[in-house]
């Protein structure tokens, strides 16, 4: 991906409580931002970011939440490229690329198949202290 996350100039930050309706509001932000962002949500990588990015939070919601009461978001974007975050307190690290092997767990599987087919790339980045995670996805505009 030739734009450095930390470069790109459009970011919103979102924390939710771990719970179902956080899908709903991640998505819905995600919508606004976009929109606020001046990227059409027509785009043809708008409808699978969506998904990839209600399939992560669900994960973090049905996995995480015992052991992280809140979520969060964070939304990224340039005039090339658009990157997301989940971010939650559970120290377990899923294998995101088990999807080529046909091992992944959950919805990951259908997060690595769009990704890889968008030209994208994800990577989970541990916290500090190894207590969390955050998994970042980065598509092409």
């Amino acid at each position: 991906m030739p734009t450095r996350l930390a470069a790109l100039p459009h970011r919103h930050v979102l924390t939710l409580p771990t719970e179902t309706s956080a899908v709903r509001l991640a998505r819905e932000t995600a919508e606004q931002a976009l929109t606020e962002w001046g990227i059409g949500l027509r785009h043809p990588t708008v409808g699978p970011a969506l998904l990839i990015l209600s399939e992560l939070v669900t994960n973090s919601v049905r996995h995480a939440a015992a052991l992280s009461p809140q979520i969060t978001v964070i939304y990224a974007a340039g005039r090339d490229c658009l990157a997301f975050a989940v971010h939650d307190r559970h120290p377990y690290r899923p294998p995101l690329y088990a999807s080529v092997t046909g091992t992944a767990e959950g919805g990951l599987g259908t997060v690595m198949e769009l990704v890889l087919g968008l030209g994208g790339t994800a990577v989970i980045r541990a916290d500090a202290d190894g207590g969390g995670k955050g998994i970042w996805i980065t598509l092409p505009l």
